[in-house]
């Protein structure tokens, strides 16, 4: 007894998958990458500009911190953590 299956020689799955990589890979370099940045974010970035002010109040801090005369008063630091935290929650 014979059975005649599907003709096997003209059938192959991956054959449109295989024939359909080099389209792919062609539209994907084709593609790039890009940014774009909001008109509020461009903002944002302008605003970062340093004010003088708090540059020499920072530079103070910094020169305390070197000579060693920098004393932070933790008792005031837990206080405002506490209210820092508290408020969040």
């Amino acid at each position: 007894m014979k059975i005649n299956g599907p003709n096997h020689s003209n059938f192959n799955p991956y054959k449109k998958h295989i024939t359909q990589q080099p389209d792919v890979q062609r539209q994907m370099q084709s593609q790039r990458d890009k940014v774009e940045i909001s008109h509020q974010g461009k903002a944002l970035q302008g605003s970062e500009q340093k004010n003088e002010a708090r540059q020499k109040h920072v530079d103070e801090i910094k020169a305390a911190v070197n000579s060693g005369k920098y004393q932070v008063d933790s008792s005031e630091t837990a206080k405002k953590m506490i209210d820092f935290f508290s408020k969040k929650g």
